[in-house]
């Protein structure tokens, strides 16, 4: 895995690159700045890239415009984005488009270095790593639609579903079997309206149903 670092901290810049050397991740870069994020995924081709939500000059939200022309410029690129804090209306436009490959964290989580760095495993190879605090929030701001079907226990799996969890995973963090777990997923599918005869990953779009409602209420 070849990655890129945008940070404009250079301690939070450099200690996540050490981080990522000792767990075996190649660094290729490590920038301070948006415009210098674009250049050098253009000239090194990483397989992931890790942004900071806010970046100079601003200090506002170029670290996710650069990520979403990121996104746009090269699909197969895979995102984590950093924020010191859940910045809703940045996860959302983010997370509302193409699910495969993308991040969310808050850097509190990189003190857990194994967790850290298993997210991005996990988002280099296509799947997500999303925030529980960002989940929590979202899942929070979703009224009168189809999650008000779902219980408080399916909207727990659905959380840890963003989060990037597998079944088993899912199974350990709430102390259930994964019969159990797989029952509430398959719940959760028919009372968001997909069927498996969708050729779309169920998973995936049950996950963008409510990052998508999000986005257009707040329209």
């Amino acid at each position: 895995m070849r990655v890129v670092i945008a940070e404009d901290s250079v301690l939070l810049r450099e200690g996540l690159a050490r981080l990522m050397e000792i767990g075996g991740i190649e660094v290729v870069d490590t920038v301070g700045d948006a415009e210098a994020l674009l250049r050098s995924v253009e000239r090194d081709c990483p397989d992931l890239v890790v942004a900071d939500v806010r970046m100079p000059p601003d200090q506002s939200d170029e670290g996710v415009r650069a990520a979403l022309v990121l996104r746009r410029r090269y699909p197969d690129l895979a995102v984590l984005m950093l924020s010191q804090y859940v910045e809703e209306r940045y996860a959302v436009e983010l997370l509302t488009g193409q699910m495969r490959g993308i991040g969310y964290l808050l850097k509190d989580r990189v003190a857990d270095v194994e967790e850290f760095l298993d997210s991005l495993r996990r988002v280099a190879g296509g799947g997500t790593a999303l925030d529980p605090e960002v989940i929590s929030q979202l899942l929070v701001r979703r009224e009168g639609d189809e999650l008000e079907r779902l219980t408080p226990r399916e909207r727990e799996v659905l959380s840890h579903m963003a989060e990037g969890r597998s079944n088993a995973g899912i199974a350990g963090v709430l102390f259930l079997s994964e019969g159990a777990v797989s029952k509430h997923i398959n719940s959760i599918f028919a009372k968001l309206g997909l069927p498996p005869t969708d050729s779309g990953n169920r998973r995936v779009l049950a996950i963008l149903k409510f990052l998508q409602g999000n986005a257009k209420d707040r329209s």
